[in-house]
């Protein structure tokens, strides 16, 4: 099975760091993501309840605030408790896995944020926090020369070849 969720959208408060009883972070934030389609000609959006764990909640805290943009990866999760007049309390929720800051320093009064993205990955299923990488998805990957290869198989198969293969040939 697939649980799988990327949002792009607008913190509508600042975020809450609470800590578990073994001194976890953990923060709970709600994110504002716009929808395509708008009913009467206004502008629509979902508010989204969202979690992150460990250093991620730490940074979040400390880096974002009302209304900054942010990219998040995660997982959707369901629980329930009993409230104090005794009744089923159904949440659901995004379990951020990884947040990524989407807007430049100082691009809000009061804001500063690191002066590079922090890919917060806590991993898929252990929590865990990976440093911040130099991964390559900001630069423009034509920037780069082509390397040249001299590869055996270069040779073998050219765009002008073509394969001769029967139908019966086909799995399908």
């Amino acid at each position: 099975m697939i649980n799988r969720v990327v949002l792009v959208g607008r913190l509508t408060r600042d975020p809450e760091l609470r800590k578990t009883q073994s001194g976890t972070s953990v923060c709970s934030f709600t994110m504002a993501v716009g929808r395509r389609v708008s009913t009467q000609g206004q502008p629509d959006a979902d508010f989204i309840n969202c979690v992150a764990w460990n250093k991620t909640a730490d940074l979040m805290t400390q880096y974002l605030h009302k209304g900054s943009l942010i990219g998040l990866e995660g997982r959707i999760q369901t629980r329930s408790y009993d409230n104090q007049q005794g009744q089923r309390v159904y949440i659901t929720e995004v379990v951020a896995e990884s947040v990524q800051f989407l807007e430049p320093k100082n691009a809000q009064s009061g804001y500063s944020a690191p002066s590079q993205d922090y890919g917060m990955n806590q991993g898929f299923a252990q929590n865990t926090y990976a440093a911040p990488v130099q991964n390559g998805y900001n630069q423009n990957p034509y920037s780069n020369p082509v390397q040249n290869t001299n590869n055996a198989f270069d040779s073998t198969f050219n765009a002008d070849d073509s394969l001769d293969i029967a139908s019966d040939d086909l799995p399908f």
